[in-house]
């Protein structure tokens, strides 16, 4: 019963991520109640695409953060409260009353929401933890930034799990706070995230951390069989979307390509082989010239992978944008 009444709440007041004028009274309901000890009770989601079993407290922060979420999205991080911008074109002006509502409503919900980071259930802990760290990218919050971070270094310095220890290296780098520390931690999916912090771009260590962990793209993934609500997707997108962004030439991070690409297809295409092919021909591939050996080897395990070559997905606009041939038997006659 409360399984489904959280369902409709869901599709009421936050369908698809849309925000209501109902929604911030609906959501200062729910932080309001989120100490009752009703909601220790355990049950099913009323989705079937969500099959976990928790406590309906971790089922109510999970929803609290996907209204921090939606209230932020599009939002300039040095804006002061209130402001608005190109983020709020072609919305209505009931919907951008109702992000304004949602975000005005932003450091109540943080109150209420932040005492379960110590929740004694790892579930609710984790549901906390990831909404916490959607209200704090805020601007107007940024000034607890440095009371939940302290908060987190003690779970950080404690024995805990690697799934709890990795989302607060997470949260603590999305932040922007120091996760230096980590990149020696002797659990590699905690130190892989705390290499993704913002603040560790320019560092050769960091760098290092994430290829290691792509050179067994496999293994990344599994670290956690329930993806960590900060990453979106398999870990090894994130991954390789950081450094992508932190290495200058392809040929540093071509084993790790080499081991990505077996796990590549057409589904995958705009998350891991495309941007690849980018990477590896960033002035797009000239007739005529050699290819290296980096690129060459690269062409030939992507030609090689079935996976890459159906009829669906993305993969036209990649080789495009790398000036390759758009058939795969052409890309054979390069190499």
């Amino acid at each position: 019963m409360q399984a489904e009444a959280l369902g409709m709440l869901d599709m009421s007041v936050l369908h698809q991520g849309s925000l209501y004028s109902s929604t911030p009274p609906a959501a200062l309901f729910v932080a309001a109640i989120l100490a009752h000890p009703q909601t220790l009770a355990e049950h099913e989601s009323f989705f079937p695409w969500d099959d976990r079993t928790r406590p309906l407290r971790a089922a109510l922060l999970d929803w609290l953060g996907q209204i921090a979420d939606s209230a932020s999205y599009g939002e300039d991080p040095g804006s002061s409260e209130g402001e608005y911008g190109d983020e709020c074109d072609g919305e209505d002006e009931d919907e951008i009353e109702a992000i304004r509502a949602c975000r005005s409503i932003r450091p109540e919900l943080y109150d209420a929401v932040e005492p379960f980071l110590d929740d004694p259930h790892p579930d609710t802990r984790e549901a906390a933890l990831g909404t916490v760290t959607l209200l704090l990218k805020a601007p107007d919050l940024a000034e607890l930034v440095p009371r939940a971070a302290h908060r987190l270094r003690s779970v950080l310095e404690a024995d805990g799990s690697r799934r709890e220890r990795s989302s607060a290296a997470l949260a603590m780098g999305s932040w922007g706070q120091d996760t230096t520390g980590l990149l020696n931690d002797p659990d590699p999916a905690v130190r892989t995230c705390a290499a993704l912090a913002t603040g560790c771009v320019h560092m050769p260590r960091a760098t290092a951390v994430l290829l290691e962990a792509l050179q067994n793209p496999a293994e990344a993934d599994h670290w956690f069989p329930d993806p960590l609500p900060q990453i979106d997707g398999w870990l090894r997108f994130t991954l390789l979307k950081a450094i992508l962004d932190r290495v200058d030439a392809f040929e540093d991070l071509a084993p790790a390509a080499m081991a990505l690409i077996p796990l590549a297809s057409d589904y995958t295409v705009d998350r891991d082989w495309g941007p690849l092919l980018v990477k590896a021909f960033p002035t797009g591939y000239r007739p005529g010239l050699p290819l290296s050996a980096a690129q060459r080897e690269l062409l030939q395990a992507v030609t090689a992978n079935d996976n890459c070559w159906g009829n669906i997905g993305n993969k036209i606009r990649w080789l495009r944008e790398a000036g390759l041939p758009e058939q795969r038997d052409a890309i054979r006659a390069l190499l």
